[in-house]
């Protein structure tokens, strides 16, 4: 979710893409997400906010065929580029929409639609006059424990340990969310992120929170 820097080189066109479902419209950010109907199936759907290149989604997608994926990327150009990741790794159980998460969980998800929701390494805005830009507030939260399935899944890591402490702050004030031990989804890291891969290579530490949906 940070903001990346460089160039990725695509090869499939956008229409290219959206041909081979994977790449969303973007227009169904405003006029609502059917999940069994966008992946063909009833298969439980999973949403990560800001793939990025889509290190965690694919890794996910390809040892789970069980689940669906959805990545919500705000980049135009990471989310093309994961989907075209998806694409030549034949990964039928990913889907991304480049959007912006916090209208997405407002407007367009149903009700108890997502089984887990993954948020790896966020933009903490570290800044006190930018800290109204941050995503993990209590009314977007209360926006995902609507989205989520009773006993539904929300993780969170980041490396900012001041966002950290907020996040858990924010966690405490919605209604019907408990946080529980963070459990990794990858084996051998926390999230199989670039990010992650990044700041440990830097020593950096990492903060790690889950919560269910319990009512």
């Amino acid at each position: 979710m940070r903001s990346r820097g460089g160039n990725v080189r695509i090869k499939a066109s956008r229409q290219e893409l959206l041909a081979a479902n994977v790449l969303l419209e973007e227009s169904l950010a405003r006029s609502g997400l059917d999940l069994p109907a966008l992946f063909g199936n009833g298969l439980p759907a999973e949403i990560e906010i800001g793939p990025g290149k889509g290190a965690f989604l694919l890794e996910r997608a390809a040892e789970r065929p069980e689940l669906n994926l959805l990545g919500l990327e705000w980049l135009r150009s990471y989310a093309w580029y994961a989907a075209d990741r998806a694409r030549r790794a034949g990964l039928s159980n990913v889907r991304l929409l480049c959007a912006d998460a916090a209208a997405v969980f407002r407007s367009a998800l149903p009700a108890g639609s997502v089984q887990r929701v993954h948020v790896y390494f966020p933009d903490p805005w570290p800044k006190r006059k930018h800290r109204r830009r941050r995503l993990l507030t209590a009314p977007f939260l209360s926006e995902v424990r609507r989205a989520l399935r009773l006993g539904g899944w929300l993780g969170v890591v980041t490396d900012h340990a001041e966002y950290f402490r907020f996040i858990r702050g924010a966690l405490t004030a919605v209604p019907g969310l408990a946080e529980i031990p963070f459990q990794s989804c990858s084996a051998g890291s926390l999230t199989a992120s670039n990010f992650e891969r990044k700041y440990a290579a830097g020593g950096r530490p990492f903060f790690a929170v889950a919560a269910i949906r319990h009512g």
